[in-house]
């Protein structure tokens, strides 16, 4: 036998170290909002997309810890350096920190570090597995914004790939032909068709219209509607959660706001309506464009088989009144709403990371 027949035969495959090794895969669907994972061992958790760190030796004291995340980060804000790292779907000033203060920019991708971090623990990965992990991002994410998410996770993964949110939503479902995909996130909306092949640049569009645009512009609505009420952003965001919708309804939304310090009710049934109601036009405006461009032999096909997922799917009646736009200004359309809004994206990243080859994941070790 040749010596390099010897070496061949006693260098394990990728495939036997990860069976000696054992492997854990991870999807993660890291949002503006939440952050989804879905593992291999059955773990599925979501986490407020928020990072705090102690201000001072006081609130150290107090806390007991040096980083906070999700709902407790969010309870005890006023005592944290609060971070919301991630804006439209990528770490906030990964395109260009030139125009932003460099501690700031460095600030944000330490926070997003620490979350990813966090969320990979969630699925309680054993000393003695391998990780690896499919995370999701915005469609039309640029080179800079995708390294940075990749930076974010090298020192906790032992190999990691980015896939487009919509696409792993479609995926996750066996939706992959003639299909168009929804995907309604906090900082971004994602639009995928899918025709059997890897979506191409051509095939996507990323929307800056989704939750925290419906926050913005509910803030402006509820400060003419709601003289004397004070409020803040994160107090609207609760409110389109608990409210949001787009067609009619027969329950009106009451909310209490403070006046003067004075709890008061208001009724914001219109004007959530139509905050929530300002994303429709520019999603049914893009699905024509994907449509217009694609073969018309099978754009029929197409515009009847629109998939909605992502948070922002959960707008009551969303789903109908895209569909009676898209008859509007396409002629036809018939929209069905995913059944898991928040982990459609984890589940699509974990199947594709179950259905990488190992040689694929060593090569990206």
């Amino acid at each position: 036998m040749s010596t390099t027949e010897t070496k061949s035969s006693e260098t394990p495959s990728p495939a036997e170290t990860q069976q000696k090794k054992g492997v854990l895969y991870i999807g993660m669907d890291l949002g503006t909002s939440r952050t989804a994972i879905a593992a291999s061992n059955g773990a599925r958790e979501t986490v407020y997309s928020v990072v705090g760190y102690p201000k001072d030796v006081v609130s150290m004291k107090m806390l007991q810890r040096e980083v906070l995340f999700g709902e407790e980060a969010m309870r005890k804000r006023l005592s944290l350096h609060y971070y919301r790292p991630l804006e439209k779907g990528v770490i906030k000033y990964s395109d260009d920190s030139a125009n932003v203060n460099g501690a700031e920019a460095q600030a944000n991708l330490k926070a997003a570090a620490d979350l990813v971090r966090h969320a990979i623990g969630l699925s309680r990965p054993r000393k003695d597995e391998l990780v690896y992990a499919v995370i999701g991002c915005p469609a039309q994410g640029s080179i800079r914004n995708k390294r940075a998410i990749i930076d974010a996770a090298r020192n906790v993964v032992d190999s990691v790939m980015i896939c487009s949110e919509p696409f792993a939503v479609a995926y996750g479902l066996d939706r992959l032909d003639d299909v168009l995909v929804i995907d309604i996130g906090a900082g971004t909306t994602d639009l995928c068709r899918m025709h059997g092949t890897m979506p191409e640049e051509g095939d996507q569009i990323t929307l800056p219209f989704a939750g925290d645009f419906v926050d913005q512009e509910l803030f402006n609505l509820l400060k003419k509607e709601c003289a004397g009420a004070d409020f803040t952003i994160n107090m609207v965001r609760e409110i389109k959660e608990r409210h949001s919708f787009v067609g009619e309804t027969t329950d009106p939304c009451i909310v209490e706001l403070p006046v003067n310090g004075k709890p008061t009710e208001f009724d914001v049934t219109n004007v959530v309506r139509t905050a929530c109601r300002k994303i429709i036009p520019p999603i049914v405006d893009a699905l024509g464009q994907l449509v217009a461009t694609f073969d018309p032999e099978f754009q029929s096909r197409l515009k009847n088989n629109v998939l909605l997922g992502g948070g922002g799917s959960q707008i009551k009646g969303l789903a109908r009144a895209i569909e009676e736009v898209m008859h509007q200004r396409l002629g036809e359309g018939q929209v069905t709403a995913s059944e898991e809004p928040l982990y459609g994206g984890a589940n699509g990243a974990l199947k594709i990371a179950h259905d990488m080859p190992a040689e694929f994941w060593e090569q990206l070790r």
